[in-house]
């Protein structure tokens, strides 16, 4: 190992007594106060998973720095009150040198997973194939920043893969696991003795977009971490089946079927304060919805919603959620903006027909709406038939138009017939015009059914 980078990786669990919030604001201290003034210090990194397991990561300049560090935090009474918040029986420690230096400053994510190689492997060949999985297929994934390989004294392999984000991540799991390189990688494993951590970093700003999603996949894997992300003492509801507060999340929370809420984040957004997500819910029987949330200083403080039970596919075959998801020509967010408000005052409010191929492309539009097919054609046609029946769709107000370059959501109000209603419409633009749109149409209750006072908008 001399003449090697050395990754230190530390695994452990938090004592049950304590407070992730605190354990985090401890360990930056640890960092900024101990770990990075020791001699031979190159970077530190802590994680944690979706199961509430620990990671610290140290890369240090040599073996011995590495030792010499170790030793003098077991008994460094400034680390005292950090060290009493971890599980000391769960705590494991390895290191590996590496085959290069750490490079990914602007990683959130990262993988580790450490093995042992079958005793008849040929390593010459085992290296070529390690390498072979960055050059083949992990360096070609979107979120990719940089992967490291290494090997301790007694021959444990380590591989360790840094990601922009988690979900960037994730969306590489299933394809890693069927690419042909992957496959020979791993067949060269002793598999007992594999183990895989994916650790989301502590101590990393996230932005406000991060923090929704992390509340939304909270309902996924119990995290308690992200209702920190919502301010105690003002939670302004706009859910009308939700009373106001912290509060009557923690109620509807408490109200969970066995098997809980499920959250798939389908498309996330920020406009400024405000995040809104496009999400498949397992929310009292399978739904769509578009959320809305408003930040101020780092914290949620409003959060608006529509939901929609799930429906089968249009008759163009288009589900309520796939679709493109890229966000693109973010310096055009105000003018599609303005774009879709045109749309909605003009075509939908003022009766302007003879001006909606302005705004929506006449020869692509794909449109999501489980009843209306692709095209202005199967726009007519559905508007046509819904107003025979007595639904005519009546836009009366905008409340919010919010976007983030090529996707634009608007949150407006009217009737669909004679009932009060909800619209919640995302489209996606390309070169100032609608080709996609997605929505989510819901009945306003009467104010008798309402949980809260603070309106639907």
């Amino acid at each position: 190992m001399d003449g090697k980078t050395i990754m230190e990786v530390t695994t452990f669990n938090i004592n049950s007594n304590a407070n992730p919030m605190t354990f985090a604001k401890g360990d930056a201290q640890v960092e900024s106060d101990f770990t990075s003034k020791q001699p031979g210090f190159i970077k530190r990194q802590s994680g944690v998973d979706d199961k509430g397991n620990y990671v610290v990561v140290v890369y240090w300049k040599s073996l011995a720095h590495a030792t010499a560090s170790m030793n003098k935090f077991m008994g460094d009474a400034s680390v005292a009150d950090y060290a009493q918040m971890i599980d000391a029986p769960t705590m494991k420690m390895a290191r590996y040198a590496m085959d290069k230096s750490f490079s990914a400053e602007d990683s959130r994510f990262v993988e580790i997973m450490a093995f042992d190689v079958k005793s008849d492997t040929d390593m010459t060949k085992f290296d070529v194939t390690n390498q072979k999985v960055e050059t083949d297929f992990t360096g070609k994934r979107k979120g990719f920043l940089q992967r490291l390989t290494g090997v301790n004294e007694a021959g444990r392999q380590v591989v360790a893969v840094y990601w922009a984000n988690k979900t960037l991540s994730d969306a590489s799991l299933q394809p890693f696991m069927e690419a042909p390189i992957s496959k020979e990688f791993m067949q060269a494993m002793n598999q007992s003795s594999m183990s895989m951590g994916r650790y989301k970093f502590l101590n990393v700003e996230l932005t406000n977009k991060e923090k929704v999603v992390a509340l939304l996949n909270s309902f996924n894997t119990g995290d308690q971490t992200p209702i920190s992300y919502i301010n105690p003492n003002k939670y302004i509801q706009h859910n009308l089946g939700v009373a106001d507060g912290l509060a009557g999340f923690g109620a509807v929370m408490q109200h969970a079927p066995p098997q809980g809420f499920k959250a798939k984040v389908v498309r996330a957004f920020q406009d400024g304060d405000f995040v809104f997500t496009h999400t498949e819910y397992d929310f009292f029987g399978p739904k769509i919805g578009f959320d809305v949330f408003r930040f101020e200083e780092g914290l949620i403080v409003e959060h608006w919603d529509n939901l929609i039970e799930v429906q089968p596919p249009n008759p163009s075959g288009r589900t309520q959620t796939d679709g493109a998801s890229d966000i693109t020509d973010k310096e055009k967010t105000a003018s599609n903006k303005q774009v879709v408000k045109d749309l909605l005052q003009n075509v939908f409010m003022k009766g302007q027909m003879d001006k909606i191929a302005t705004y929506i492309n006449p020869t692509k539009y794909l449109q999501h709406n489980p009843n209306v097919p692709d095209g202005l054609d199967g726009l007519g046609s559905a508007m046509k038939m819904m107003a025979e029946q007595g639904m005519m769709m009546e836009y009366s107000k905008i409340h919010k138009v919010l976007g983030e370059g090529n996707f634009i959501l608007t949150l407006s109000e009217g009737k669909l017939g004679k009932e009060p209603t909800a619209y919640y419409d995302l489209f996606r633009l390309e070169n100032g015009q609608i080709v996609e749109h997605w929505d989510v149409i819901a009945p306003i209750p009467p104010k008798s059914e309402w949980k809260n006072d603070n309106g639907k908008f």
